[in-house]
């Protein structure tokens, strides 16, 4: 099979899908009309709630959902084969992730532009709101705790891109205080940052910071602990100083990135190596449902109803923006996990060179990462697949190995790092809610808050070592996030049913997401259980629970609602009559 072809498929795929499927979802399901006033223009305070422009708040929403989860699941995911990896990817993102999105958003949008969370207290009842709070926190913290992983792994395997992560803290500070200042020159601003940050990526090519052990600790460890208390610092600080400029940066550096995979696929024109189906690889675990949480982001992630609902609906300046913005994101993302599928189906085969300086190319390549659930060094091995398939694509049109290895491995960390401020931050602010009714001051304020949020994030990274333990903890992480946009979808379902609109498209999603989330943690449950993995199991079982009580609350209450309706429209009609 042809990349090029491929890639091209997905590209008309996803683009006669945006104008067909998406178009009619926007105006005959969830009938975004102009004349509908947003909560930026409404409530505009130039602080939260800012009318945006189109262009630029796709760009800011789609940095924010773009994460590493993109990359990672697909990097994983291709071991069951690339038909199968293609067909959850491409058909998911559109019938299902597209849809959580823009459900998630337009509700928001009616909504006064609060989260999905505040919203299911106002469509369902105020016990939902704390149900769906306590996912969240859940999900949060297994977020945090992957995502510190994932970065470490990065750092241990990369030592060359060391250097221009932590250079882009400085960077994004200096700019962050001109941004805050309103300075005249931000356009020059961003091109000189963008320029800085590319050399320094090129310098740390050629400048390898490798972590030794300390006092008999690990360098994943320690890379762990320092990526830690850097979270916590970046999480209390405000957000102008560092996140705002850092996000902004990644966001051109992920486009940067993605038109020179496109180029370089072109360019390369490599076969795809990797098998269409291989559904039973030794150690793995059954492809139904793993493939479906396995690639969660690059098919429909839960931590996109936090970024829609609350955030990017305070800046949506007209309600018609809303399916550019939140249903062509996610299509975007989509097409960002094809391009991963193709770099690590295609692009590894082009060369691998082994630890003992045995160069690998075709099959066996791609054998070399894949033949097993745990090869050579678990989730490491699976991201460290993309970085090296990318670098090989990126050769073909002139740029070193060792630098596109370095830029690929940078592409990466940047947007673990950016998933790691985020979650970390919004974590702060659930755990602050959950606790608002209590007398537990200590973590009603953002230090105490966060100081929760990342010791219990580290107690979870640092429980399982090495990337082996990030492979038991990336399914964890995928049902968990998966939950999430299966209640997200529940909450935009009920509001449906009250607008007496056509709820199938967003209950069939629902339904398969929900499904195939109990199933999967159901089978990991047993897992933990016969591992010995308390911790984990303990977490399965309260996230399990509190969907099912989620789902009876919300079923029950919209039965009681409907025949509320009934009755009330019964006695008008006996009313009516009597005159």
């Amino acid at each position: 099979m042809s990349s090029v072809l491929l890639l091209l498929a997905c590209v008309i795929g996803y683009s006669i899908a945006y104008h067909t499927y998406g178009r009619f979802l926007s105006r005959k399901i969830f009938s975004l009309c102009a004349k509908n006033i947003t909560p930026a223009v409404t409530m505009q305070d130039d602080v939260d709630y800012v009318p945006t422009k189109r262009e630029i708040i796709f760009g800011h929403h789609y940095a924010s959902i773009a994460g590493t989860g993109p990359i990672v699941g697909p990097a994983i995911g291709v071991i069951w084969g690339w038909v199968p990896a293609l067909i959850w990817i491409f058909f998911g993102s559109i019938l299902m992730g597209a849809v959580h999105d823009l459900g998630s958003l337009v509700v928001s949008l009616r909504n006064r532009g609060e989260s999905i969370g505040e919203i299911s207290k106002k469509l369902i009842n105020p016990r939902v709101r704390v149900l769906f709070l306590l996912v969240i926190f859940f999900t949060l913290w297994i977020v945090v705790a992957v995502f510190c992983l994932v970065m470490a792994i990065l750092f241990d395997l990369f030592p060359e891109s060391v250097f221009a992560i932590w250079v882009q803290i400085p960077i994004a500070v200096v700019l962050g205080r001109f941004i805050h200042n309103k300075s005249k020159h931000i356009f020059l601003l961003t091109i000189v940052s963008v320029s800085l940050m590319y050399v320094s990526i090129i310098a740390g090519s050629y400048l390898p910071l490798k972590m030794p052990e300390i006092c008999g600790i690990p360098p994943l460890t320690t890379w762990t602990i320092l990526l830690l208390v850097y979270t916590y610092i970046a999480s209390v600080i405000p957000v102008w100083t560092l996140l705002q400029p850092r996000d902004f940066i990644n966001a051109y550096q992920l486009f940067i990135a993605l038109g020179l995979l496109v180029v370089g696929i072109v360019a390369a024109r490599a076969p795809i190596v990797a098998p269409a189906f291989n559904l039973m690889p030794a150690g793995a675990p059954p492809v139904l449902p793993f493939l479906f949480v396995t690639i969660a982001c690059g098919a429909i992630s839960g931590f996109h109803c936090m970024v829609s609902s609350g955030t990017t609906a305070k800046q949506i300046s007209t309600e018609k923006d809303a399916q550019f913005v939140g249903y062509g994101a996610m299509l975007i993302e989509g097409l960002m996990a094809v391009l991963v599928l193709i770099a690590v189906s295609a692009g590894l085969g082009m060369m691998v060179k082994t630890g003992s300086g045995e160069v690998l190319s075709g099959t066996e390549a791609w054998s070399h990462y894949y033949s097993s659930w745990a090869a050579v060094s678990g989730l490491g091995a699976k991201v460290g697949a993309f970085v090296k398939g990318s670098a090989n694509l990126l050769g073909s049109i002139g740029i070193p190995y060792k630098v596109g290895t370095t830029l690929m491995g940078v592409f990466v960390a940047s947007f673990a790092a950016t998933t790691l401020d985020t979650a970390t931050r919004i974590q702060r602010y659930v755990i602050a809610e959950v606790v608002s009714d209590t007398k537990i001051s200590f973590l009603k304020n953002r230090h105490g808050a966060t100081l929760c949020a990342v010791l219990s994030a580290a107690a979870l990274a640092l429980s399982q070592g090495g990337g082996k333990g990030g492979m038991i903890l990336w399914p964890l992480f995928g049902t968990s996030n998966q939950l999430l946009a299966g209640l997200s979808l529940l909450t935009v379902t009920v509001y449906l049913i009250q607008q007496n609109k056509n709820c199938l498209y967003t209950l069939v999603p629902m339904v398969v997401v929900l499904i195939f989330t109990g199933w999967g943690m159901v089978y990991n449950m047993i897992l933990f259980f016969h591992a010995g993995e308390w911790h984990l199991f303990s977490m399965s079982i309260a996230i399990m629970l509190l969907e099912l009580w989620m789902i009876a609350e919300t079923v029950i209450t919209t039965i009681q609602r409907q025949k509320l309706s009934t009755v009330c429209v019964s006695v008008l009609n006996d009313d009516t009559s009597a005159f």
